[in-house]
């Protein structure tokens, strides 16, 4: 496996990382012994980086992402993104009180003190001019909640509003290779 810097982060993370979208089971059955194994295999092979959402299952990817990690004496890094639960989804409902029930799930389900990257999921375009928001994470950075924080974007327009912030360390982009 290849491994490179991590933006800003210094972490030494490898070049393919693990989405966990499928782990979830939100488009089709995924039995929890497969959803394990895929994880150990990925870390037996090297990888040490794994994408997830709390919306994945409605937490069912980061509940066994933290299992697994649990149980290995390999560093792993996570990100996990948090946002999407809101209903309606709209850019007012991006408070410091929805986020921080938003990441103390995700802490209880990955069974971590610290979460080594969230990222806003997707939110609605406008939320990127709310400073609060950003502001919001860089105090959960200081409370030792997260290590750092990024966001995850549908345009062009949110990534380089959202590079603006000092604290921002990743911009994770949609791509499809097919």
């Amino acid at each position: 496996m290849n491994y490179r810097i991590f933006g800003k982060t210094n972490w030494k993370v490898s070049e393919i990382g693990l989405g966990t979208w499928a782990l979830g089971a939100d488009w089709g059955q995924v039995n929890e012994s497969d959803a394990v194994e895929v994880l150990e295999k990925a870390i037996e092979n090297g990888v040490n980086f794994f994408d997830t959402a709390d919306v994945y299952g409605d937490g069912r990817s980061e509940q066994l992402i933290g299992k697994v990690l649990k149980a290995t004496s390999q560093k792993v890094y996570v990100a996990t993104k948090f946002g999407r639960r809101l209903n309606p989804h709209v850019s007012s409902g991006y408070t410091k009180d929805n986020l921080e029930r938003f990441l103390d799930r995700s802490l209880k389900n990955l069974h971590a003190d610290t979460i080594d990257l969230i990222q806003l999921h997707c939110p609605p375009t406008e939320a990127y001019y709310e400073p609060q928001l950003f502001e919001a994470l860089d105090r959960f950075v200081t409370q030792g909640k997260i290590q750092h924080y990024g966001v995850s974007v549908e345009k062009v327009e949110e990534g380089l509003k959202a590079i603006e912030y000092p604290g921002l360390v990743s911009v994770q982009i949609i791509f499809n290779m097919f």
